[in-house]
This record gives structure tokens, C-alpha cells and sequence, in this order.
């Protein structure tokens, strides 16, 4: 019979609220708009803000547990209800941290969490003098209310140093800089942490950003397992260093030199989580529910070899961008292993975000496909030819002695790729190349010279 009482009605809490019907909790949520997502599935909707303190005190009066949706509450009203006996989930501390990045990127550098160089500004003379610490691009950011590239801006040099300013609202809004991470990919690791300190990590996965706003999710991400590993243990070791129980999501860098560098924590379920409802056996929603009730954590493991999620933005504005977005959701229909989540959010912009639709299936190769079909990439183009074999050799000069295989396959017509993988040059390719092989559908690889000539075993 206990009541859940979560700050914030958006997609988040929608999707919190199908978890806890079937679990038989009951939700209620605290949100200013009428018509949120969360308004048609939660058990009560109290309209108010979560920024209003007196709101968020009354709120709490209904609930047995208070949890977040959104970090941009009043960190300074849960402070005080925690202080009077109530539960808040995670703490308000921990809220307060994630709310100003700037104070963030201070907590967990003093944790020795690998983080970029980062500095705050207030004057010109300050940011120019970062400029010529950090060098060009320099990327600056508002310390608060910053989200899906929001909030954020590239000076390219220092001509650009005054209007980049303005364009986050002047220094008074309160703004530091960081110094550029050229990386090779973005990643994110889902962590739940219990009441009783026991945490679980979701499997690494890749996001993909277009105009600064999480476009695909691909799970699990295609590199290396120490690459996985490092990502878990540096994703894990900066949960540890903050209060409270629930679901964290802790987005990183990882650089070109094979480093995994965070990038910020958001202090609830994430975006980069969604596809956790069909490919993993606990949900990232369901799990955020059971930690901070103080039930057991679920099994974070993927149910599914591969799955990927695709965020469906608002392509227009008003019917026309409706009828856009119901155009996708009709393909989505037509694809297997594919599942479609509608936010039912009143009006639409551009770049908004109104659902996602995860696919689910036996390798990332399918997935990807499925993902090409829905978005109808290269339909009206030749067919790719799944390889079945490959021929791989060390460096182009062992190609003399490798065409023959290639022209033996060519004489079958048995689809093949020719690449060149090395041990000594290239040995993360090397052990990405063998580890990714089945699932792109290689049945044979025909390898010869050097280090090439060790993947089959």
C-alpha cells in the first residue's frame, strides 16, 4: 500500500508508473502541466510545481517514499523534509550536486573520477585566459539547467569567446569551460544502487547524438570488454561517491587513446535506458522502483543478443509533425522484434522528444538492418550482401598470396570481405574484428601472415 510520490510527470515518470502498476505500487506524481505523459497512467496527479517548495512539502504529505523524474527540483525543500523524517530517494544531497555541473565536475574530481580539465569563468579576461590553458574548441556550459544541448556552446577561438557568452546568458547565468575531448565514442552505463548500498550495472551501451540530443542507442556497445570493464568501474566508483538509492545514469567518453572519461550523472532513470523495457530482465524503471522501496535489485543482464533504440523527435511543428511521427510508428508496425513507446505529450516541436521505438534481436548486424528499414535508408539502392566469409592478412603485401582465396570465393559466389587486421599495428581492431565476427555473420575466416593468422583460434 505504500505511495511513490515522484518530482516530475514527464516520459520518465510515465514510464516509472506502467513499471509500478504492474508491480502494484501505487504512483502519484507532482507536475505543473494537466496533460503530461504521466497524468494517464499514475495513480493520483497533484498539479503543482516541483520547484515550489511549499508544493513539494504538501506532495509529500501523500507518499511514503519521494523520487525524481527530473534533478531540476527543490533540492533545498527535500533537504528539509529529509531533515523532518521523510524518505527521499536519492538523497537530496546528491541532488543538489547533480543540479550545478559546475559542482559536479568538483565532486567527483575529488573522488578521482576521470574527468576532463575544467574550469569555472565569471569575467572575459577569465575565459580568455581558459582559452589559452585549454586551447580551441573550447567547450563552454552553463552550470545549471543545461540538458539535450541545452546550455551548452563551442568557441572555436577566441573571437567567438564574447558571443558564445551571451548565448548562454551571460556570465551572470553562471557558466564554466572544459576543455575539448576529442573521443571515439559515447557511452553510457545504467547503475542501480539499494538502500542498503548493493549496486548492479546495466551492460555498457553506445549513444548516438545528432544536434547535441540522444539519437540511437545501441546496446550492448560494440568495443572491447576492457573497454567495457573500465567503462562499469568508472561509472560504478562515481555512484559510490554520491547518497541515496535509485537508478543512475553515468554517460562517458571514451577517448581515443582508450581512456573513459565521465562526462556527467543524471540521479534517475535515463534516456539511455529505455531499451531495458524489452532487451533486459529487469527494466531500468522497474529497478529504480525496487531500490528505492528496498526490495531486491533485479537482473540488469540483456534477455536479448541486441537491441537498439531510436528516439522519435518532432520533425515539425504542430499536424504536420504529428502526422510525421504517426508515419514512423506505422512502419515500426511492420518490423520484427520492434516496440513502439508514445509519450502522448500534447504539442510537438521540433527536436522534441515524443517516443522511442526499441528493436530487439540476434545480433547488432539485424538490429541495425531493422533500424535502416524503418527509417527506409537505401531502399531504393542495391541490397547489401551480408559477407559470410572473410580474408584477412596482416598488410597489403600479403595480398599476393590471399587473392587466390578471395577469387576462390568470387568463383562461388559466396559474398566475402578483405580487410586487413594486425596484431602488432592494430590489436584492438584485431580483438574488436574477432569478437564481433559471428554476430555479422561470418562462418569462415580465412586468415594468413602474422598476427592475422591467430584469430581463427
Amino acid at each position: 500500500d505504500r505511495v511513490v510520490g515522484v518530482l516530475g510527470g514527464g516520459q520518465l515518470g510515465k514510464m516509472l508508473c506502467q513499471a509500478a502498476s504492474q508491480m502494484g505500487i501505487k504512483v502519484a506524481i507532482l507536475d505543473p502541466l494537466k496533460d503530461c505523459p504521466a497524468n494517464s497512467v499514475c495513480h493520483e496527479h497533484v498539479v503543482g510545481s516541483f520547484n515550489d517548495g511549499d508544493a513539494v512539502r504538501e506532495f509529500a504529505k501523500r507518499c511514503d517514499v519521494l523520487t525524481v523524474e527530473i534533478e531540476h527540483v527543490d533540492a533545498v525543500a527535500l533537504e528539509k523534509l529529509e531533515k523532518q523524517g521523510v524518505v527521499c530517494e536519492p538523497k537530496a544531497s546528491t541532488i543538489a550536486i547533480i543540479q550545478d555541473k559546475y559542482r559536479q565536475k568538483g565532486h567527483f574530481s575529488k573522488f578521482g573520477i576521470p574527468i576532463a580539465d575544467f574550469v569555472e569563468v565569471d569575467t572575459l579576461s577569465s575565459i580568455e585566459n581558459a582559452g589559452e590553458m585549454f586551447g580551441y574548441p573550447l567547450m563552454v556550459k552553463s552550470k545549471r539547467l543545461a540538458y539535450d544541448g541545452r546550455g551548452n556552446a563551442v568557441a572555436h577561438n577566441k573571437e567567438e569567446l564574447s558571443s558564445v557568452v551571451s548565448s548562454l546568458g551571460g556570465f551572470e547565468h553562471g557558466l564554466y569551460v572544459e576543455r575539448w575531448t576529442p573521443f571515439a565514442k559515447e557511452l553510457s552505463v545504467i547503475v542501480a544502487r539499494s538502500r542498503d548500498g548493493c549496486t548492479v550495472c546495466y551492460p555498457v551501451v553506445e549513444t548516438i547524438h545528432k544536434d547535441n540530443i540522444c539519437h540511437v542507442v545501441e546496446a550492448p556497445a560494440q568495443i572491447p570488454e576492457k573497454m567495457k570493464k573500465l567503462a562499469t568501474s568508472v561509472a560504478e566508483k562515481a555512484i559510490k561517491s554520491l547518497e541515496g538509492a535509485g537508478v543512475f545514469a553515468v554517460e562517458l567518453f571514451l577517448t581515443n587513446d582508450n581512456q573513459a572519461l565521465l562526462n556527467e550523472v543524471a540521479p534517475r532513470p535515463h534516456n539511455s535506458g529505455h531499451h531495458t523495457i524489452e532487451a533486459c530482465y529487469t527494466s531500468q524503471y522497474e529497478q529504480h522502483l525496487r531500490a528505492i522501496l528496498g526490495l531486491p535489485l533485479g537482473d540488469p543482464a540483456m534477455k536479448a543478443p541486441a537491441a537498439i533504440m531510436y528516439n522519435i523527435l518532432g520533425e515539425d511543428e504542430g499536424d504536420s509533425g504529428f502526422v510525421l511521427a504517426h508515419q514512423l510508428i506505422k512502419r515500426a508496425l511492420n518490423i520484427p522484434g520492434a516496440s513502439v513507446h508514445w509519450y502522448a505529450k500534447p504539442e510537438i516541436r521540433k527536436q522534441r522528444k515524443m517516443g522511442h521505438i526499441t528493436i530487439v534481436g540476434p545480433s547488432m548486424f539485424d538490429v541495425k538492418a531493422h533500424l535502416d528499414r524503418l527509417l527506409q535508408r537505401d531502399t531504393d539502392g542495391p541490397k547489401k550482401v551480408r559477407p559470410r566469409a572473410a580474408v584477412i592478412m596482416g598488410s597489403d603485401s600479403d595480398l599476393p598470396i590471399m587473392k587466390d582465396a578471395a577469387a576462390i570465393l568470387e568463383k562461388f559466389n559466396i559474398p566475402f570481405e578483405l580487410t586487413i587486421v594486425s596484431a602488432h599495428r592494430t590489436p584492438e581492431r584485431m580483438y574488436a574484428y574477432a569478437l564481433s565476427a559471428k554476430e555479422r555473420g561470418l562462418e569462415v575466416i580465412i586468415a594468413g601472415a602474422g598476427g592475422a593468422a591467430h584469430l581463427p583460434g
